[in-house]
């Protein structure tokens, strides 16, 4: 059984206010996933589904963080979060949002790592039989697919994360004048990887989601009135990405094979 703690657990889009219905149209367009309402009483808070699991949550930027721009947030699986946000604040991060339940998921808090890139807490409750937690899952088109953080130094970086969580370390990889590209793993498997920054550029997370043929989902994500950034660019294995920004400008990427497969 996959262990929880350091496991991508959830990615969730904070979009700009008044804008939810319009991401929620263009991210079942551009990945293919459905769009739906929570339920949650006094707030809207969309659900977006993939293969029959619930692969993310949109939901407008909190009037507290108005002036953030749209953005997503990458939510790691903790096994206590009053705990783990404790952790990160003594080695150096910060806690934006305190520890707190969600009814009927868990508890979560909203924190950050010691070079400034925030991130999600999230110790879920017990699921009954198969009911949740695929979100991340490296096979299906439309779910979380790979995590990769951009910091001002990685080397701290993977040594707070390895700390926090207990990844350990991938192969690393030359890419040339841009840095060394350093994968980790949870559980033996890699699940992301991590590079340095551009000189000013604010730390980040940046969250993949899977798709069966790269070149027809960046034509999605032009037609539904996003922009592609970077890619498509072959990538070891045999699989290609792209980076892209929905309408709103929250930046997310693409992996996969370059055309549709069977």
């Amino acid at each position: 059984m996959t262990r929880v703690h350091g496991r991508p657990l959830w990615f969730e889009l904070a979009t700009g206010k008044g804008l939810l219905d319009a991401a929620g149209d263009f991210y079942r367009k551009a990945i293919g996933c459905r769009i739906g309402d929570s339920g949650i009483e006094g707030f809207r808070y969309h659900l977006a589904a993939s293969d029959g699991d619930m692969v993310a949550g949109l939901m407008e930027m909190p009037d507290d963080a108005a002036n953030m721009p749209p953005r997503w947030t990458i939510y790691f699986g903790v096994a206590d979060a009053d705990r783990t946000a404790a952790d990160v604040r003594a080695a150096g991060g910060r806690v934006f949002r305190e520890p707190a339940d969600i009814p009927g998921t868990g508890r979560f808090a909203v924190v950050s790592d010691p070079q400034g890139a925030p991130f999600g807490i999230l110790a879920p409750l017990p699921m009954r039989g198969d009911a949740g937690g695929h979100a991340f899952d490296q096979q299906k088109a439309g779910h979380g697919n790979w995590t990769e953080l951009m910091t001002a130094d990685p080397a701290a970086g993977f040594a707070f994360y390895a700390s926090l969580f207990g990844w350990t370390a991938g192969q690393a990889i030359d890419m040339g004048g841009t840095g060394t590209y350093r994968l980790f793993r949870h559980d033996g498997a890699d699940i992301g990887g991590m590079m340095g920054t551009g000189q000013g550029q604010q730390p980040f997370w940046l969250a993949y989601f899977g798709a069966n043929g790269v070149n027809p989902a960046i034509r999605r994500v032009r037609d539904a009135g996003g922009t592609v950034q970077h890619g498509p660019t072959p990538v070891p294995g045999g699989a290609h990405v792209a980076i892209a920004a929905d309408p709103q400008g929250a930046r997310f990427a693409l992996v996969g094979p370059l055309e549709e497969t069977p």
